[in-house]
C-alpha cells in the first residue's frame, strides 16, 4: 500500500526554543501567528496556528545548544503575498534577515531570517 492511503494531512512541527517567551514574543506578536490552546503537557511550549490547518509547537528546552550549517539544513518555508513588504516590516522589528531576497532557479522569490534561536525561516513568493 501506498503511504498517502493513511496520511490525510501534515499537522504540525515541532521545533526546541531556548527561552519560550522570547520566541512567544517572535512568533506570536511579530509573525503574527495565532497562539492555540495547549494541553497541559508536564514541561513548557507554546502552540500556534501557522495556516491552512497546519501548527508550529514549541518545545522548551533552557540548555538548547544548535549550531545550523545554514539555510540549506533545517528551515521552515512560508508563502506569503508581498515579500517586500515582508522584509520592510521584519527590519523594522529588528530580525535579522540572513539572506536577502533573490529569485530562485523556477523564477519564485525567496528571502531568509533567522529566528531567536538560530532556525532559518524561508519567505517565498511566487
Amino acid at each position: 500500500m501506498e503511504t498517502n492511503q493513511f496520511i490525510k494531512s501534515f499537522n504540525h512541527f515541532a521545533i526546541e526554543v531556548k527561552d519560550l517567551d522570547r520566541s512567544i514574543q517572535f512568533y506570536g506578536e511579530i509573525l503574527k501567528f495565532e497562539m492555540l490552546p495547549r494541553p497541559a503537557f508536564d514541561f513548557a511550549g507554546a502552540w500556534f496556528d501557522i495556516g491552512l490547518g497546519q501548527q508550529m509547537h514549541l518545545i522548551e528546552n533552557k540548555t538548547l545548544q544548535i549550531t545550523f550549517a545554514g539555510s540549506r539544513a533545517l528551515h521552515f518555508a512560508f508563502e506569503v503575498i508581498d515579500l517586500e513588504a515582508v522584509k520592510i516590516y521584519l527590519m523594522e522589528k529588528g530580525v535579522e534577515i540572513a539572506k536577502d531576497i533573490k529569485q530562485r532557479p523556477d523564477g519564485i522569490l525567496q528571502m531568509f531570517v533567522k529566528d531567536p534561536d538560530g532556525y532559518f525561516l524561508e519567505f517565498t513568493q511566487l
